[in-house]
């Protein structure tokens, strides 16, 4: 439970458990590279890597605003999977052989980040358990079965549907109904990764400029190159490649283009052997769940339950959260969930709280593009699906920065348009109205409503959702 010495904040427990890195020098004066990438997280550090080891010559540079993985890279929840933002909608907008081509491009990325680790030698806590997904109440039974249904009419015939014996013999949550499984996921430790990423990127001859912030960033006009404006000079290149994610909102320009959606985790303490003959995980596999405001959850390394939800949404007028700090109603609430699914935690102590933003486009759908004309591109609005679609979004920005037509670069997502979101106070009360009727769905759902709430439904509806 937590208690007076839950330490609320300190960037992520990921970084308290290795370390916070001494930032990398900051930008000295203005400077000329051929890419310029702004945000030192895995979009932007994935970029410079494939970008450097195809053209070993290109001039690369990186700037970020703290240090490498200080955004959501180095605080999430550490599910390198194959799911992403989008697919239902690219299946109806781009026809339904370019969304599979794309869920199959994510399912070989998964591998693709175990592999390049292997390669580089980073040392990441990654185990590949595969991804068990549960169902505790009627409604949420129903949810995994259509989901199941729509995995297989994707082609993604290795998902699984467990029997509630079935899925207990993986981890043995408590009331559980049944469960999906797919092996297209790992375990990972979030800082240790991006750690390690930004060392391999060095290695090849990348610049990384910490403590660096861009402000504003410029297409290219006539024979000027694109811009990226820092207080400590400009940065000119053929190509300014925005990888910013959630904090895309403190861009000029750029308020209403991605909302930076708030999302919080726990930690325990290292829970006994006995608990985890009760429990298993074994296979430590990524956990989440049906409900509408849905959870997830990883067994650490070092036999913690590492633990997340929504908790508060978002913060008015786009504002981020300072250095992970989280309100203690959420701590409640996603301790809460932990005792409803691991009765045997009561009581164990939670060591520490931390938040971050993830960026969330208006129609809910991840894109990644890059206009040789302005010398501009992005990748983003990952929806909480951002570790592995982080390294395909890399190699697609690859691949269009060098002009090179690949598999790739005909992805559904790249180009993908979408408008910006409503300005204040429509955007605070939207989305803390949406999850204030998840909420009160899921509360429906576990009193006995057998089938998906209304409430739910609708707010999936207004919200753009699906």
């Amino acid at each position: 439970m937590a208690t007076s010495t839950t330490v609320n904040g300190g960037v992520s427990f990921w970084y308290s458990a290795i370390g916070l890195p001494e930032p990398r020098p900051a930008l000295d004066g203005s400077t000329e590279v051929d890419v310029a990438v702004v945000g030192g997280g895995y979009t932007g550090l994935w970029t410079a890597y494939y970008l450097k080891q195809a053209d070993p010559a290109l001039r690369v540079a990186v700037l970020e605003q703290r240090f490498c993985g200080y955004g959501a890279s180095g605080r999430n929840g550490g599910w390198l999977y194959n799911g992403f933002a989008g697919r239902s909608v690219f299946a109806r907008r781009y026809g339904k052989p370019r969304a599979v081509a794309m869920q199959h491009a994510m399912n070989a990325s998964v591998d693709e980040v175990l592999r390049v680790c292997d390669a580089e030698g980073i040392k990441a806590d990654q185990t590949k358990g595969g991804v068990l997904e549960v169902a505790l109440t009627p409604a949420q039974v129903e949810r995994l079965d259509a989901f199941v249904a729509g995995e297989h009419a994707f082609g993604e015939t290795e998902v699984q549907r467990l029997t509630a014996a079935e899925a207990s013999e993986r981890i043995a949550v408590s009331g559980l109904l049944g469960a999906s499984w797919t092996p297209h996921g790992a375990r990972i430790q979030p800082a240790k990764l991006v750690r390690g990423l930004a060392e391999a990127v060095e290695r090849l001859g990348v610049r990384i400029y910490e403590q660096t912030t861009v402000t504003e960033i410029h297409p290219a006009r006539g024979a000027a190159p694109a811009r990226a404006v820092t207080g400590r000079g400009t940065v000119s290149a053929k190509f300014v490649l925005r990888c910013t994610e959630g904090f895309t909102a403190n861009l000029q320009g750029e308020k209403r283009s991605w909302l930076p959606m708030n999302s919080s985790m726990i930690v325990t303490a290292p829970l006994p052997a006995s608990f985890w003959d009760s429990v298993g995980w074994d296979g430590r596999e990524t956990l989440g769940d049906f409900a509408h405001a849905y959870m997830y959850a990883q067994r650490t390394a070092d036999d913690r339950i590492a633990l997340g939800g929504r908790g508060v949404p978002y913060r008015f007028g786009s504002r981020t959260d300072n250095d992970g700090s989280t309100q203690p109603k959420t701590v409640e609430q996603l301790t809460e969930i932990l005792t409803r699914f691991f009765p045997a935690a009561e009581g164990v102590a939670v060591e520490q709280a931390w938040s971050g933003v993830l960026g969330v486009p208006r129609d809910w759908c991840s894109t990644v593009a890059a206009d040789p004309a302005t010398g501009l591109g992005w990748a983003g609005g990952y929806v909480g699906s951002g570790v592995t679609t982080t390294n395909l979004a890399a190699r697609t920005l690859r691949d269009l920065v060098l002009g090179e037509h690949t598999e790739l670069t005909a992805l559904p997502w790249v180009d993908h348009k979408v408008r910006k979101w409503e300005p204040e106070p429509l955007r605070w009360m939207g989305v803390h109205g949406m999850y204030a009727a998840y909420h009160f769905a899921d509360r429906q759902e576990r009193d006995g409503r057998a089938h998906t709430s209304p409430v739910a439904r609708v707010a999936d509806v207004i919200s753009g959702r699906h």
